[in-house]
């Protein structure tokens, strides 16, 4: 029996990054899989990020900042899109 892959398995450097209604949030910067030793600059969340897996996303917009998404919150990464399944405001903010 295969299991199947989790979906940041196909996330890359320089994807759109979208909420569950199509908005933008961003554009992947860096990608880290599940089980990581490398840890996210946060405050919050930070081995939930590391076991689960994150991205790193630039944050588009004047006044926007840099968040993280963990692994268990992308929803599908098809064509150059990343979809999440939160909105913006519950990612972890980068420091």
């Amino acid at each position: 029996m295969q299991s199947e892959a989790q979906p940041i398995a196909g996330v890359r450097v320089g994807m759109t990054v979208a909420d569950p209604a199509g908005a933008e949030v961003g554009t992947v910067s860096a990608v880290q899989q599940p089980g990581t030793h490398v840890r996210p600059e946060a405050d919050a969340d930070v081995e939930a990020l590391m076991v689960a897996g994150y991205l790193r996303i630039d944050g588009t917009g004047l006044f926007s900042h840099d968040v993280y998404a963990s692994g268990d919150q992308i929803v599908e990464a098809l064509e150059g899109t990343v979809v999440l399944s939160v909105t913006r405001d519950q990612l972890t903010r980068a420091t």
